[in-house]
């Protein structure tokens, strides 16, 4: 009887401490914030200058004027004691060079890191309903972040960035089609990602959304207690990504 008791008990600390911090069954550890280098960047800034100068335009993307969401989903038969989690990208890298005049001859990057990665900012989550509405405190973002970002997790500290980069625009303005190169985790995937496009030649606005499976780049998703609360393999992303033509990288502007 003394046993059973027991048991229960401990089943009982580990769900209400699964409540808080989606699980956090232990202080998460900080994660390693690397020096920017700013080479990534710098690289791909050569790279759109050089296409810019030979032709066309080059537009920089603005965070000031774009979006990146990030949406993780609680699972698991004590999903109810989780939380659904929104990740946010306040600061990124993104170039579109458009050598013509349509948008399907044209190129783009996006680059951000995980480790800048804002997670569960109210203001969104209070957008987003009742699948989001939880007030989520700082202890809860941290768990959140280590769990998602730390060692088990994407490893934020040691692959940091996150890179899309077009290998194939095809269709007509507005609706275009984007077979995209996904990098992240240190592996490389491809897929087909519906683009609207708009704007255009003066400015750039594009706006889409797909879907990823963790797995699939060789991350095994947050799962506690054989799985009772876990997270999706499936995360959404979204993005509105706002552009001005930049005449230090073009001269067409």
């Amino acid at each position: 009887m003394m046993l059973k008791r027991l048991t229960v008990a401990l089943f009982g600390v580990a769900a209400m401490m699964a409540l808080h911090g989606c699980s956090t069954l232990s202080q998460p550890s900080p994660i390693v914030q690397p020096t920017p280098s700013g080479g990534d960047e710098a690289d791909l800034r050569g790279t759109y200058a050089r296409l810019g100068h030979a032709s066309g335009k080059v537009f920089t993307i603005t965070p000031q004027d774009s979006a990146v969401r990030i949406y993780a989903f609680r699972a698991g038969s004590a999903a109810r004691l989780g939380h659904n989690h929104v990740l946010s990208a306040p600061r990124f890298s993104g170039f579109f060079h458009l050598p013509g005049g349509s948008a399907d001859d044209g190129r783009f990057d996006l680059l951000f890191r995980l480790d800048q990665l804002e997670i569960d900012n109210a203001a969104y989550r209070a957008q987003l309903g009742s699948a989001f509405s939880s007030v989520i405190d700082a202890d809860a973002v941290a768990g959140t972040r280590e769990h998602l970002l730390g060692a088990d997790g994407l490893q934020a500290d040691r692959f940091p960035f996150v890179r899309i980069h077009s290998v194939r625009i095809s269709g007509e303005a507005p609706k275009f089609a984007v077979r995209a190169q996904i990098q992240l985790h240190g592996q490389d995937r491809e897929l087909w990602i519906p683009l609207d496009v708009a704007g255009l030649p003066d400015r750039l606005s594009v706006s889409g959304s797909f879907v990823l499976r963790q797995s699939d780049f060789g991350v095994q998703p947050y799962s506690l207690l054989g799985g009772l609360l876990s997270v999706q393999d499936e995360v959404v992303v979204d993005f509105k990504l706002g552009g001005v033509c930049a005449p230090e990288l073009s001269s067409r502007c």
